[in-house]
């Protein structure tokens, strides 16, 4: 059913209200969406974005407000509703059939939404094709990689061929070539078809891929409009710093008076000016600052504010928080280890096998004490299996490992007591109080009491946690289990904290105040880190960084290093910003094959980037178009692309 292109929004939301109890999941949530939009409801797990999804796909009631679709009353006609809609809940693949296969599935949701045959035909083949999912159509959906149950979840969800898609949080927990490909089907959709997409995510850097956004945080909007227009409201008040002594620079920052906010990134730290303040006044002041305090700034200059850095603004301004400082307590780990030279980490030759998975493919590596090693790679690169085997939790085909001082065996219980280990699954027990959680780790750390009670009051008040010690685990935001999580595996003064993706879903606040905890802990008191992630803007907080794909090490060194190599094979990026967004692409896509929406940017990687983008100048001027073309280095994110298409063309 094709929609009347004339009725405009096509979604309406107006002072929706909705609780769990004395719990407010949503008060007084306005918005619109028009048709062939992509509207994002971004903001972390709890905002409040899930309940609005359901509400709209008529499977939850709401306390007050209207909602509609197609003008449609969502509460009072949510059979009329449902046929018009593409509904994807949370969850990787969480509407699939795992022991199903690929075509299974499909068919599955077809008949369930009672398409054609040959429709059905012509869909599937085409969706198949997209989502370059052909080859695995035999294949069982429990045995998918997670951007490919995504993938597939769509392509279920597609089927129909519907003009309005709810998508809940589908690419949270998907790696980034993925999301990539995720993102490009979007667009095409919005572009063939006019599809309307209402998605709700935690990424930020997706927001700005988004035509119109509304930043939600406690369940309320906190600010809505164009992503670039929320952007530009912070025009000149982000300035970055680099200095010669990094473990120094934080705290003589923090007492800077022009700062509004810190948030360091490995060797940077970006600073928020207060509101009102001249760029370039504030400049000379802060270098004036650095240097009377012995700070040697050697690079100060202004750079663009992200969503995110409007995003913590908001939330910061609307709650009255004060800016995050780091506290600084005693020692984690003992002079042994910090005097050490041998890396913490040295693996050689590590295979790991299940049946005729090779989940790691001789993966050789090594982590210097007092380190941040980030691995990243897709979903199913073996990052989680690797992670196990260093700790001696999962048993290796062949190759060996030292961690700590200690070879690596599932016998060697010393081991453990070196490490701290943050699982990728909240791991505490949720009908446990906080303190209980505490305790209970400490005693398997083999903490006497004493010990134990003095380590969880400096654990508290390090990550200011009191008010929260006796509440269960499982009433508490994702950003204070998060602590706790933390909490657990640094009571022991491990030497080396091993991180599963520890930030998945917590908000940018949550994460800032994570990371520089972690910082602290590095430059302070020498722990190394050995962490996994998704999110690609914290792979620049790492010393090192190790790209993952198909259970092999695909590369490994300096975020800058790897940039560098990547642009070297690949070139730089070109990049066109317009307002005739879509014909843009258009009149592009044809001549340069790997061109891609990036936000409201279209971008591509370029060998010849001067002739590209000449040859792009050329093509838009004969159409008329006004746009704005540059080449710019490679983000990480995008190295990271570089790297994992570049190796999809070597055989296994």
């Amino acid at each position: 059913m094709r929609l009347d292109t004339s009725q405009a929004p096509i979604i309406q939301v107006t002072g929706l209200d909705k609780r769990y109890g004395n719990v407010e999941a949503a008060s007084s949530v306005t918005f619109e969406v028009n048709q062939g939009q992509i509207f994002g409801l971004i903001g972390p797990d709890g905002a409040g974005k899930t309940s609005i999804i359901q509400c709209l796909a008529g499977v939850l009631s709401a306390d007050a407000g209207k909602l509609s679709i197609a003008s449609f009353d969502c509460l009072t006609q949510p059979e009329r509703v449902k046929p018009l809609i593409g509904y994807m809940p949370q969850g990787i693949g969480l509407n699939l059939y795992d022991a199903l296969s690929v075509q299974e599935n499909i068919s599955f949701f077809a008949e369930l939404r009672q398409v054609p045959v040959q429709q059905f035909k012509e869909n599937r083949g085409r969706l198949l094709e997209m989502t370059r999912l052909t080859p695995f159509i035999n294949r069982a959906a429990g045995k998918l990689s997670g951007g490919m149950r995504q993938k597939l979840a769509l392509i279920c969800t597609l089927i129909h061929l519907p003009d309005i898609l709810l998508l809940d949080e589908p690419t949270t927990g998907v790696d980034p070539l993925s999301r990539r490909d995720f993102w490009q089907i979007i667009h095409d959709l919005v572009q063939e078809r006019q599809v309307t997409v209402l998605m709700t995510t935690s990424y930020m850097d997706e927001a700005e891929r988004c035509h119109q956004v509304a930043l939600m945080h406690d369940a309320r909007i906190i600010g809505s409009g164009a992503p670039q227009e929320l952007i530009d409201e912070m025009a000149g008040r982000i300035v970055q710093v680099h200095a010669l002594e990094n473990a120094r620079m934080l705290p003589v920052l923090e007492q800077w008076p022009g700062a509004e906010s810190i948030d360091q990134q490995g060797d940077y730290c970006r600073i928020l000016l207060k509101a009102g303040a001249r760029s370039e006044q504030s400049l000379a002041e802060l270098q004036s600052y650095c240097n009377n305090n012995g700070i040697q700034a050697w690079d100060v200059q202004p750079v663009a504010a992200s969503l995110e850095d409007v995003f913590v603004y908001r939330v910061s301004t609307s709650e009255g928080l004060p800016p995050i400082k780091a506290n600084y307590f005693e020692p984690t780990i003992s002079e042994q280890s910090r005097q050490s030279e041998d890396p913490i980490i040295s693996a050689k030759g590590l295979s790991c096998q299940f049946g005729d998975f090779v989940a790691v493919n001789n993966v050789s590596m090594q982590v210097q004490q007092g380190e941040v090693f980030g691995l990243l790679g897709p979903n199913g690169a073996g990052k989680t299996t690797l992670i196990k085997m260093l700790m001696g939790l999962q048993a290796g085909s062949q190759g060996s490992a030292t961690v700590a001082g200690l070879p690596v065996s599932s016998d060697n219980f010393d081991l453990r007591y070196r490490l701290g280990y943050m699982s990728q699954r909240f791991s505490l027990y949720r009908d446990l109080s906080v303190a209980e959680n505490l305790k209970l780790y400490g005693g398997l750390y083999g903490l006497n009491r004493r010990q134990c009670n003095q380590r969880i009051v400096s654990l508290a008040a390090r990550f200011h946690m009191q008010m929260y010690l006796d509440r269960k685990t499982e009433s508490l935001p994702l950003g204070i289990r998060q602590r706790v999580a933390l909490s657990c595996a640094l009571l022991h003064k491990p030497s080396l904290l091993l991180l599963d993706e520890p930030t998945s879903g917590v908000d940018p606040i949550a994460r800032r105040q994570f990371w520089r905890e972690v910082h602290r802990l590095v430059e302070h008191e020498q722990v190394s880190v050995l962490i996994s992630t998704h999110y690609m803007d914290e792979a620049e907080h790492c010393d090192r960084l190790g790209f993952m794909q198909r259970g092999k090490m695909v590369a490994t060194g300096t975020p800058a290093e790897l940039k560098q190599t990547a642009e070297q094979f690949g070139g730089p990026l070109v990049t066109v910003d317009s307002r005739d967004f879509v014909n843009t692409f258009t009149l592009l896509k044809p001549v340069f094959e790997n061109a891609i929406y990036f936000g409201r940017r279209i971008q591509w990687q370029s060998l010849q980037a001067e002739q590209a983008l000449q040859e792009a100048q050329n093509i838009l001027r004969s159409a008329k178009i006004e746009a704005r073309l540059r080449i710019i280095p490679l983000s990480i994110e995008e190295a990271f692309v570089s790297f994992m298409l570049r190796d999809a063309d070597k055989p296994c």
